[in-house]
């Protein structure tokens, strides 16, 4: 008598029902530094995803203080920083790893873990335009001058009086844009509400390290920086599929 076969049963595949993530991210960090990015992952295994990221925004020094223009030109100019010299506008990339550590992440709930990221930075400097009266009379209706720092007026950038009018449009200055070479690294504690869920809603609380070739000339004064390292807070949105 021939033995019977028993069908067996399929092998559930404990772990990953999704192999791919993308996200939106918003980056706001210290001091007043906004950035938006874009995040391609790979969920290698239930807890660890690895990723590249790129992202845009604007790293500021700390001694920047944005001041009101004079009462009778609020309305014209905008509040500008005093003794800055260059907008320093970034395009970071990089390679990174996601691990979770949380129990959770096979749950409904918070998912807690862990992120860190490596890669090459793009500094764009980009002058600093001040509006300043070249004309008498209080009312500014006379001749304005649209100034980036130099030698010539540094007696009016660094002496903060009536004839710094404001700060000029943020469009001045993009067709003079020197380059700024660099990396950055990070390292943040990372929570996902209904981690493996098709829908990501993730945050993440960090340190952010930036370095240049050179210091980066922001500031008019002999405080600039060549390394940068701020605290930030990143939202995520975005789709696994």
């Amino acid at each position: 008598m021939s033995a019977q076969s028993v069908p067996t049963r399929p092998t559930q595949k404990l772990g990953i029902i999704y192999n791919k993530e993308t996200t939106f991210n918003m980056r706001l960090g210290t001091p007043r530094s906004l950035s938006a990015g874009l995040e391609f992952g790979r969920l290698r295994t239930y807890y660890r995803t690895t990723f590249y990221h790129i992202s845009l925004g604007e790293l500021k020094h700390a001694k920047e203080q944005r001041q009101s223009a004079p009462p009778t030109t609020r309305r014209s100019f905008r509040p500008y920083v005093f003794g800055k010299q260059n907008t320093l506008l970034l395009a970071r990339g990089g390679w990174g790893v996601k691990r979770y550590y949380s129990e959770k992440a096979r749950k409904k709930g918070v998912a807690i873990g862990a992120t860190y990221t490596l890669g090459p930075t793009l500094g764009l400097l980009k002058p600093y335009y001040l509006a300043i009266r070249r004309s008498s009379g209080s009312d500014a209706s006379g001749r304005v001058s649209h100034e980036k720092y130099s030698e010539s007026n540094a007696d009016v950038f660094l002496n903060n009086s009536t004839q710094i009018l404001g700060a000029s449009a943020f469009t001045r200055g993009f067709d003079e844009i020197s380059l700024l070479p660099g990396a950055n690294a990070s390292i943040a504690l990372h929570f996902d509400w209904g981690a493996f869920d098709e829908f990501v809603k993730a945050l993440e609380i960090g340190l952010q390290a930036d370095g240049f070739i050179k210091k980066a000339p922001i500031m008019i004064s002999d405080e600039n920086q060549q390394f940068f390292f701020n605290f930030y807070v990143n939202l995520q949105f975005g789709k696994r599929k």
